[in-house]
């Protein structure tokens, strides 16, 4: 009809040559208004229209998008505009989705309610639909769109889709690869080949994107194995002829492995002591060159750079290939970079969390040194906040060429959480837990936790508040209640306490923080053998003196000094921590004791991290003052400290009566040595295996023989030798130990398969 209604108007003004007019008549308008209308046209009264300048009216109404039709009619003096415009959308609706929600279609195409509907936009949003269906793997999907008319020139715009089977990753192949198999190559990919777990991995799905990434990894993977010519040549996906799976292969060049030759540091700047940084280098000749060594080895004599106020430094690796002998000698030079100063620090995105939060992640303010690699340093420590779904961290050029604006991006995400969750243990049996916690209260960066734990045979509740940069300085300052009350299943009493403590925590050098603490409470056991409440039970001298003496309260303070060298980020393979705390009690309380505990761990990385080893070793000694009888509750149980023995299997014991009851001691001692591997499951599994050796003892009590009970607390060791699996669930990292006490003593009860959270220290 519009291409008619040009048509016929071309031979009117192709007859006149041109038309003029001095009025303008719109017509079949509803609800567009004829100013807009006037406005998309673009003609002025009075001024004379060519056919070839008529025609261009036309497209640009057309071009619109507001109407269906268009037609320009003169009459005499009066130009008419008569429209046909387009129905309104009342309602847009999505009819077969089930993986991918309506509200986050509807944000993904252009056509919306209360718009024109507009047949071509209609069309590309269906487009643009599939293709959100085909990053997700779903290249079978379709998608058609249907117009229902609702009256009065208003129309449902309804989305019909099928979205088909996810095309999955049915096989991840390689070519070229000599040194490393597929297998061990599969596990350096984001992307997984389908497998057992197809129903809840995602990443077995194809995704196009993906594979650039793992174009990367595998690069990387290979550079960091001494290969740095190594090279991925291709990456095909061929399609399954059912549409349902995908067949990826990479095609690799390897190259040759290279490892360290010499290396050495050299200066360029006038009057600096190289033999200050020389030491800080710790790469080996002979052994495998990795780009991340030499990065950690620029990033620690940056670092002392930055303590000795030696600005603007700059090290600058320089690598001579010795294809012969095929080693890389690396000369680190130390220049000066180039002046430029921080102008000034941007936040951007931050809609909860204050600029503060975040502009102490920086270690430079406004007119410091530019440090490019503390700008990258900067970006990872507010990731790590774990607060914002992005954040990215760039520096451009300021008002001057001497100067940058460092500008942080980033985008918000919900920090808080409720969880509901149930548990099992083979000492506290079954048991549910409620948690309420905000990790960025009142956007201030503070924690706020309250936790409620009821099991068959426990029941505790804490609240927990801390506020990591007190006074916007690095001083981080929590507060904690507890209550609890135990009926354990290993031992032949019950407990109840009650605590509050406050620390603050600082740095005292590099690497290196002290917490003090003050801590208040009381507690008590009861329902012992002896006890009043338990008549029928037999008397056991050393459990009923204490469960007559009631409650204590104690009070006191504390100290823990913690040195952790992996707080800079800068250890290399090898990560040191050490702990030394102590408690003082006595503050107007009923208890009066010295508590120490130290603890120092070792581990280290071969292979590149695919095999760690660590030793650990740990002690304690509790020694009481002032004439305080030291209870079950203020001596030493080695519980998760050592692994074959049941929580309270091992260490003095009152067998009298024919009872078995765990005293605990006075002191404890024990080493744990523990290799960690992978099990050469896929990636996306997150298992990995142990193997460990533990050898320890707990020790001693101040009173031996009350009620006329004799309990052996001498000094024995034992030891235990076992495997793990190492899972990293979504509920949290978890651990199964099988395994074998080799040396006990008597009275000891041995455990041999448990299940626990894994920790590291």
């Amino acid at each position: 009809m519009a291409a008619g209604s040009v048509a016929a108007i071309v031979p009117v003004v192709a007859y006149a040559q041109a038309y003029s007019f001095s009025n303008v008549t719109i017509e079949g308008n509803q609800r567009v208004d004829a100013r807009t209308i006037l406005g998309h046209a673009k003609i002025n009264r009075g001024r004379s229209l060519s056919a070839a300048e008529m025609n261009d009216v036309y497209q640009r109404l057309m071009n619109a998008g507001l109407f269906e039709s268009v037609t320009l009619q003169p009459r005499g003096n009066t130009l008419v505009i008569a429209v046909k415009e387009l129905p309104a959308i009342s309602v847009i609706n999505f009819e077969g989705n089930k993986r991918l929600k309506s509200e986050d279609l509807l944000k993904g195409i252009s056509s919306q309610p209360r718009r024109f509907y507009s047949p071509a936009t209609a069309e590309a949003d269906a487009a643009a639909i599939a293709e959100a269906y085909f990053n997700t793997a779903r290249v079978a999907a379709r998608v058609e769109p249907k117009v229902i008319p609702r009256g009065n020139n208003t129309v449902d715009l309804v989305f019909e889709i099928a979205e088909g089977r996810v095309s999955e990753i049915e096989r991840l192949s390689f070519v070229g690869n000599r040194t490393f198999t597929d297998r061990r190559l599969r596990q350096v990919l984001q992307t997984k080949q389908a497998g057992l777990l197809r129903a809840i991995i995602s990443r077995d799905s194809y995704n196009a994107d993906r594979i650039e990434i793992d174009k990367q990894l595998l690069r990387d993977f290979y550079h960091s194995r001494g290969y740095i010519d190594m090279q991925v040549q291709d990456a095909t996906a061929e399609m399954a002829r059912e549409q349902d799976g995908f067949f990826v292969t990479f095609t690799v060049r390897e190259g040759l492995q290279y490892r360290f030759g010499t290396t050495r540091v050299v200066s360029e700047i006038a009057g600096l002591d190289v033999n200050e940084f020389a030491p800080l280098l710790r790469l080996k000749p002979g052994a495998i060159y990795s780009p991340s060594e030499i990065e950690s080895a620029i990033a620690r004599m940056e670092s002392l750079a930055g303590r000795k106020g030696i600005n603007f430094l700059r090290v600058e690796p320089r690598i001579k290939r010795d294809e012969r002998n095929r080693v890389l000698n690396v000369d680190f030079a130390l220049t000066r970079g180039e002046r430029i100063f921080v102008e000034r620090i941007d936040i951007e995105g931050n809609t909860t969390t204050s600029d503060e939060v975040i502009r102490r992640q920086f270690r430079s303010v406004e007119g410091d040194p530019l440090n490019a690699r503390e700008v990258r340093e900067a970006a990872e420590r507010i990731r790590a906040l774990g607060f914002f779904e992005t954040a990215n961290v760039e520096a451009s050029e300021g008002s001057t060429p001497e100067s940058v604006i460092v500008k942080a991006t980033v985008e918000e995400k919900p920090t808080g959480s409720l969880s509901f969750g149930a548990s099992y243990g083979k000492s506290d049996g079954v048991g549910l837990t409620v948690g309420l916690s905000e990790a960025n209260f009142l956007g201030r960066g503070q924690y706020v936790a309250v936790d409620l734990n009821l099991g068959a045979n426990n029941a505790t509740s804490s609240f927990t508040f801390a506020d990591p940069s007190i006074l916007d300085r690095d001083l981080r300052f929590s507060v904690a209640g507890l209550y609890e009350q135990t009926e354990a299943n290993y031992a032949t009493w019950d407990s109840r306490t009650v605590q509050l403590a406050t620390s603050l925590e600082f740095p005292i050098a590099e690497n290196t923080r002290l917490t003090t603490r003050l801590t208040v409470g009381k507690s008590g056991i009861r329902n012992v053998p002896g006890d009043p409440a338990t008549p029928t039970l037999p008397a056991t001298g050393l459990l009923a003196d204490e469960a007559a003496a009631g409650t204590k309260v104690y009070a006191g303070p504390g100290y823990t000094l913690s040195f952790d060298n992996r707080r800079d980020g800068l250890q290399g393979r090898t990560a040191y921590v050490f702990r030394l705390s102590q408690d003082f009690f006595g503050l107007s309380s009923d208890l009066k004791y010295l508590k120490s505990e130290i603890f120092a761990g070792s581990e280290t990385k071969f292979f590149n991290g695919d095999l760690r080893l660590r030793a650990e070793l740990e002690a304690g000694a509790v020694h009481a003052r002032g004439g305080t009888d030291l209870r079950v509750l203020e001596r030493f149980f080695m519980g998760d400290k050592m692994r074959g023995f049941e929580p309270f299997g091992m260490g003095p014991r009152d067998i009298s009566n024919g009872r078995n009851d765990p005293l605990g001691g006075n002191y404890y001692a024990v080493a744990r040595v523990e290799a960690d591997f992978p099990l050469g499951l896929p990636e996306e599994y997150k298992m990995r295996g142990a193997a460990f050796f533990d050898v320890g003892s707990v020790w001693g009590l101040d009173n031996t023989a009350a009620g006329g009970v004799t309990v052996d607390d001498s000094r024995k060791l034992r030891s235990s030798v076992g495997v793990s699996l190492l899972w990293d669930t979504p509920m949290g990292p978890l651990r199964f130990n099988l395994a074998k006490a080799l040396k006990m003593a008597e009275g000891d009860k041995e455990q041999r398969f448990d299940i626990s959270i894994s920790t590291k220290f």
